[in-house]
This record gives structure tokens, sequence and C-alpha cells, in this order.
């Protein structure tokens, strides 16, 4: 169970401080996913990130009884000078026990496909070789909720599938708070949705409603098609 009270997250922008999230309260039971909807700048990432821990709330509380992960995918943890290998032995290290260390490591190796790059510095990939090493390094943790935001977008399409297969053995024994413009893909993992407005959550215990309602206010927000035509 993850319960949240009274959650406010703000930022400066331009000598301007912008509410991103505004009083949110909410509770997800220990057997739910969750699909969290909403438009660019909506405040997606930022909530995923709270309940991770990678940032901190202007105020409220976070409770779980249960572990939470860090935002999957995450590459802001990597140093670049360390090789692949060396950056999955050090999270091993602070999340794991040590006697899992080798096994963590063989799992993000063979997962990533990364072959003599898995030993040379991170700095040096590609965004792809990135994303294989931090869904990979993500996964290498048994977590009760991962945090998943547009990590099935990234990568070749091998890729993609191969993660999209990994991610339907997880869901046998964890439970996700995903984020993913593939609308079709929260369908596939989740049984609930938040969409996310102006700061404020509503909740939907139905999918389909919130994607509904969510691809009917975007449309509304489209110029007329007059005003296209003539722009173009």
């Amino acid at each position: 169970m993850i319960r949240v009270n009274s959650l406010t997250k703000s930022y400066l922008y331009k000598g301007k401080r912008k509410r991103v999230l505004d009083d949110l309260s909410f509770e997800i039971a220990g057997d739910e996913s969750i699909a969290v909807i909403g438009a660019n700048g909506a405040g997606k990432s930022t909530l995923l990130q709270l309940l991770g821990g990678i940032d901190v709330p202007d105020r409220g509380k976070i409770q779980c009884d249960g572990t939470i992960s860090w935002p999957v995918g995450i590459e802001g943890g990597f140093q670049g000078s360390l090789t692949g290998r060396e950056n999955v032995t050090f999270v091993s290290m602070i999340y794991g026990e040590r006697h899992e260390i080798d096994d963590r490591i063989k799992f993000v190796e063979d997962f990533a496909e990364l072959g003599i790059y898995f030993d040379r510095p991170f700095k040096t990939y590609s965004s792809g070789m990135k994303s294989r090493l931090s869904f990979g390094l993500s996964m290498a943790f048994p977590f009760d909720y991962y945090l998943i935001d547009e990590i099935t977008a990234a990568g070749d399409q091998k890729f993609r599938e191969k993660s999209k297969r990994l991610l339907l053995d997880r869901k046998k024994t964890s439970n996700f708070l995903m984020v993913d413009h593939n609308l079709w893909g929260l369908k596939i993992h989740c049984n609930r949705a938040f969409l996310l407005e102006s700061g404020r959550i509503t909740e939907y215990a139905n999918v389909q409603d919130a994607i509904n309602i969510h691809t009917k206010t975007l449309l509304a927000e489209l110029p007329p098609e007059s005003d296209v035509s003539n722009a173009a």
C-alpha cells in the first residue's frame, strides 16, 4: 500500500514560483498498477521522482509498506567516467546484499547486450546503449512497485520488445506506476488511472475512461482546421 497525503511540489521558474503538484492525496493498494496520464508538463515525471525519493516535496507525506524503485531507466545516477560494469557494481553494493552482486552484474550484462562496451566508460555510450544499461539495472532488483517513465519507448525495436516481455514477467510479482505516451501500453499493464491536470489528480477505475477524457481534452486544445490551413 502506498499512501500519499497533501503532497505539494513547486519550482522557481523565471523568478516566479510554479506549483506543479497541488495538495495531492491518494492511496494505491498492493495489488493494483496505476497509469499516470497527463499532458506534457502536467507533473507526471515529477510525481514519480517524488515517490522514488529522487526529489523532495515542498510539503506532504509519502508512506509505503513495500519497496518502491527509483524511476526505471533514469540515467542521472551513473558516473560517466566509470564503465557500465563499474556503475552496476557500485549501485549493487548500495542497494543489494554483497552475495548478490555477481548475479546483478550478470543479469544486466546479459540483458543490455553491450558486449565489449560494458567495460567502457558510460560517457562514451550512445543514447540507446544508456537506455539498455539503465533499464537492465532497474530490473535487476526486485521491487513491490516499479516507477516506469516512458522507458518502453527507448531503444530500438528489438530492445523495446525485450523490455515489454521483461515487464510482463515482473508484473507477475510486482505493480507499476507507469507514464507512457503509448496509451495502448498503459492498458496492458495498468488496471487504474490517475489523470493529472493543473496540479491535481482525478482517479479513474477504468484506464480507458481516463484515456478518453485525456484525448478529448487534447483534441479540444487544437486550433480550428481553418487556422491551421492559414498558418500553412
